[in-house]
C-alpha cells in the first residue's frame, strides 16, 4: 500500500482566452492527482486527507474510488472545498490563485497510524503550507519516517500561499532528514535555493529534478547522476504532470522492490534510466490531455514499467 497524504481541491480551468474566459471545474490538488495516478497505474493506494462534505468533496471521493484508491482514512468536514483558479500560458504551463480560507482540507489532523500495510507515504503541495493542517502533515511525515516507512516529498511550491519564504525554506530543509525520495521541478529548486547534492547530505537517498519537456535527472547519495529526455507530445496543458511523475516513480520503485533507502541505492544505471523513462512517458500522456488526467497502465504498454 502506498499512502498519499495531502489536499484534494477543485481546479477552475479557463476554457478560452482572456481574464474573463469561462471556468470549468476540474478535480485536482497535487496529492489527489498523485493518488489517482497510482490507482490508475495499478498500485494499491490509499488517500489520507480531510475532504469537504459538499458536492465537490463527494466528486473528489468518487474519482478516488473509481481509480481504485482506498478512502477509508479520509476525514470529513462541513467546511467548503478549496478552490484553485488556473491560468494556462501559451506553452501549456499553469499558474494558480487559491481560495483557501476556512476550507475543509486545512483542518486535517494527524491519524494515530497509517493505513494497514503502508510501505510508502507521499507528501507535498499546499498541505505543507496551510496551517493548522501543515503541522499535522509534518507530524505524520516525521512519525512515518521514524517507523521506517519510505517517505516521498514533492514540495510543488505555490509561492502565492507562502507569506514568509525564508521561513518556509528553513522548514523545507528541516523535513529532509525524514525524506527518502525528494522530487521537485527546476523552478522549485531555484526558488528553494541549495542544490541536489546539498539536499542529499541532509537525508534523502535520491533527488529527482524534473525539467519539463527536457526530461528528468536523478542525483543519488551514492554519487550517481542519470538523466533521460522528455517524451515529445503535443502539450494541451501541464496540469498534473509533476503529480504523475510522483506516482510513476513510486509505482516503479514498488515494482522493483525498491521502496527503501537501500533499494534506491541498489538501482544503478539501468534501474534508474528505466524508471525515469517510465515517468517521462506517463507525464507526457498527462500533458496531452486537458486537466489532470493521468494514464492507465495499459496506455504505457508495451514498454510498461
Amino acid at each position: 500500500m502506498i499512502v498519499v497524504a495531502g489536499e484534494a481541491l477543485i481546479d477552475l480551468v479557463p476554457r478560452g482566452a482572456g481574464a474573463l474566459a469561462a471556468l470549468t471545474p476540474a478535480l485536482g490538488g497535487g496529492p489527489f492527482n498523485t493518488a489517482v495516478a497510482l490507482g490508475r497505474l495499478g498500485s494499491p493506494a490509499a488517500f489520507c486527507s480531510r475532504v469537504s462534505r459538499d458536492g465537490f468533496g463527494e466528486a473528489l471521493l468518487d474519482r478516488l474510488r473509481e481509480s481504485g484508491v482506498d478512502v477509508t482514512s479520509v476525514q470529513r468536514g462541513d467546511e467548503p472545498t478549496t478552490l484553485a483558479v488556473a491560468t494556462v500560458g501559451a506553452d501549456g504551463s499553469a499558474a494558480y490563485s487559491f481560495y483557501v480560507e476556512g476550507t475543509a482540507d486545512r483542518l486535517f489532523t494527524a491519524p494515530e497510524a497509517l493505513a494497514a500495510g503502508a510501505r510508502a507515504v507521499s507528501f507535498g503541495t499546499c498541505s505543507l503550507v496551510l496551517e493548522p493542517g501543515a503541522s499535522a502533515y509534518e507530524e505524520l511525515m516525521r512519525s512515518a519516517s521514524a517507523q521506517g516507512v519510505f517517505t516521498a516529498l514533492d514540495p510543488n511550491v505555490r509561492a502565492g500561499l507562502i507569506p514568509d519564504p525564508d521561513a518556509y525554506r528553513a522548514r523545507f530543509r528541516s523535513w529532509l532528514p525524514s525524506v527518502s525520495l525528494l522530487k521537485l521541478s527546476e523552478e522549485d529548486a531555484r526558488w528553494l535555493g541549495g542544490s541536489p547534492r546539498e539536499w542529499l547530505t541532509a537525508g534523502p537517498a535520491a533527488v529527482v529534478v524534473t525539467r519539463g519537456g527536457d526530461g528528468l535527472t536523478v542525483f543519488t547519495r551514492t554519487g550517481e547522476e542519470y538523466a533521460v529526455p522528455g517524451e515529445r507530445v503535443r502539450v494541451v496543458d501541464t496540469i498534473g504532470a509533476g503529480d504523475t511523475v510522483n506516482a510513476a516513480l513510486l509505482h516503479g520503485l514498488a515494482a522493483r522492490g525498491a521502496l527503501s533507502d537501500e533499494g534506491v541505492d541498489a538501482l544503478g544505471a539501468e534501474g534508474w534510466t528505466g524508471l525515469l523513462g517510465f515517468a517521462a512517458r506517463a507525464a507526457a500522456i498527462t500533458c496531452s490531455r486537458a486537466g489532470a488526467e493521468p494514464p492507465y497502465a495499459h496506455e504505457l504498454e508495451p514498454k510498461g514499467v
